[in-house]
């Protein structure tokens, strides 16, 4: 059973357990910002806020001691946090939310619970992050296309895509070159990546060997 070091101390506060409290967070914390920092690239400013993130809430958690009127006043300042960051994807949201509740746990002095607690859901994390869990089967891509201002590009290429791949959807057009040429943009959904060069030559054949460019989808930053 998982018990508190803190159990029965109302008011008071002993250095040796708020500083075993403070060693532990600073651990898990180092610990969540090297997992996290496992998944790919990571700027130092987030890890060394991972890092230090568990400590600090565990610090204010142990001031409040048990306080109403403290306790709200806290809730307040963290719900301002929110409005004074820059928006995360949810991926970085999660990994916050993970290294508050350590600093919960250690703060209220279940430092066994908090080290099981890292591991686990840490575990978890490392394990999905490297996996192809939750990704499409399917190749996605960005397609540009450059032709000549004469041609009609609303059914120019429908032959073509409906050969080699599975979904394709105009997204924009724009004119370049001072208006002689019309740049197309499509989301597309490839058959098979292996005939990705033969559809770019189907492609070049009837666009005049202008320029095209075919790339991997950018990502879609999830904010919660």
């Amino acid at each position: 059973m998982f018990s508190s070091i803190l159990t029965g101390v109302e008011g008071s506060l002993t250095v040796q357990n708020a500083l075993l409290c403070m060693l532990v967070s600073i651990l898990l914390g180092l610990l969540i910002a090297v997992i996290y920092g496992a998944q790919g690239a990571c700027s130092k400013n987030f890890m060394v806020t991972l890092t230090l993130l568990p400590v600090l809430v565990q610090m204010v958690i142990m001031l409040v001691n048990g306080n109403l009127g403290t306790s709200v006043a806290v809730l307040g300042a963290f719900s301002l946090v929110r409005f004074r960051s820059v928006p995360g994807s949810s991926k970085e949201m999660a990994v916050i939310f993970f290294a508050m509740a350590v600093g919960l746990a250690t703060g209220t002095g279940f430092l066994s619970f908090a080290v099981v607690m890292t591991i686990m859901i840490g575990g978890v994390f490392l394990l999905l992050g490297k996996t192809r869990f939750g990704e499409s089967k399917q190749e996605n891509k960005d397609l540009r296309i450059t032709i000549a201002e004469h041609l009609d590009y609303t059914e120019i290429f429908d032959d073509i895509f409906r050969e080699y791949t599975d979904r394709c959807s105009l997204q924009r057009v724009k004119t370049t070159n001072l208006g002689s040429m019309y740049e197309l943009e499509y989301h597309i959904t490839l058959k098979d990546i292996r005939r990705e060069k033969e559809m770019l030559d189907a492609i070049r054949c009837r666009n005049g060997n202008l320029t095209i460019v075919c790339g991997r989808r950018a990502a879609v930053q999830e904010e919660l």
